[in-house]
């Protein structure tokens, strides 16, 4: 069944906020109709149901390929239920075509033609702070916002995710995932992902957006598309939610299903201080000492504290994508 025509008809960016075709050197419109708005269903018995939702909503870009659309993953990660649909409001059933969890995308592919643009990709290592960009969500100029970088740095995220070389832009998009980052020449130069807050000393918070680069996503296209997910080695996967703890060390903040993490009887609370000999206070440290161990399935070595009682143990990791439900065949 598809879904609702009012399902994202609820925001909008604020007219003042708009982007407007005459700050621009390409043809701003023609390229903010190559963004759809994408629903998904998810299994209730899905591996990522209680942490992401069985109903999930968002934004793709059209990529011109075979009908097929770049979005954010954890959008259609386990779907086994997509409908994409157009700025002039056509619904079209869509399908899972890859994942990938190093980088966070996620392809898929209309059944049907869409019959609307498609936004060039382009280089995103072009991307640096001062850049004026437009964050489009899908329903024209009023899902776009006239937006620019402000950073370009790592991000870690709690969920063992990391990115090298993120985008930041601000303001705050009210409906970020999946939304098209559009360069100053009218092409992709990545993905929304997530809203983030920031604060500088003295100043109000604000609202940034984290981008995933698209050039993080051309050297793995091919493989979306033959594979279904990158050909590479897999990460050692453990299976928790994770933290800087204030006292030093990386805190479990939570435990993802039947986990390696859960497996091995590490719980909620805990804080781990080393990997091996190596002591971790930083997120992005505890997920590279982790990863350089090896591929899925190598053993984790921790050094835990648990209420002050500090013992070692050994964690066998995974391959995050064996416990994932597998999505239908069109």
């Amino acid at each position: 069944m598809a879904p609702d025509d009012d399902d994202d008809d609820d925001w909008m960016v604020p007219p003042e906020a708009q982007p407007q075709p005459e700050d621009y050197s390409f043809d701003l419109d023609h390229a903010l109709g190559a963004i759809v708005a994408l629903t998904s269903r998810v299994p209730a018995d899905a591996s990522t149901a209680e942490a992401l939702g069985m109903e999930r909503g968002g934004n793709g870009v059209v990529l011109g390929i075979q009908n097929l659309v770049l979005t954010i993953g954890y959008l259609v990660v386990e779907a086994n239920e997509i409908w994409l649909t157009t700025g002039k409001g056509r619904v079209v059933p869509a399908h899972v075509v890859g994942y990938d969890f190093a980088t966070g995308f996620g392809l898929v592919q209309a059944q049907e033609a869409l019959d609307c643009p498609a936004l060039p990709i382009g280089d995103s290592r072009q991307a640096r702070p001062g850049s004026r960009v437009v964050l489009a969500g899908c329903g024209g100029r009023s899902g776009a916002l006239a937006a620019h970088i402000v950073a370009r740095q790592p991000f870690a995220g709690y969920w063992e995710y990391m990115l090298d070389n993120a985008i930041f832009t601000a303001p705050g998009h009210p409906h970020w995932g999946g939304s098209g980052l559009i360069g100053p020449n009218g092409e992709l130069w990545g993905i929304g992902s997530l809203q983030v807050p920031h604060q500088l000393p003295g100043e109000p918070m604000i609202p940034l957006n984290m981008i995933v680069p698209i050039e993080s996503f051309v050297p793995i296209f091919d493989d979306l598309q033959t594979f279904g997910r990158a050909n590479r080695r897999p990460r050692p996967w453990l299976g928790l939610f994770a933290a800087e703890a204030s006292s030093g060390g990386i805190i479990i903040i939570g435990l993802a299903g039947d986990g390696p993490a859960r497996r091995a009887g590490l719980r909620e609370g805990d804080v781990m201080l080393a990997v091996g000999s190596q002591q971790v206070d930083r997120l992005g440290d505890f997920f590279r000492a982790v990863w350089t161990l090896g591929e899925a399935g190598v053993e984790v070595p921790l050094r835990i504290d648990r209420e002050g009682d500090v013992f070692d143990m050994r964690v066998a990791s995974a391959d995050r994508y064996r416990f994932l439900k597998k999505a239908p065949l069109h």
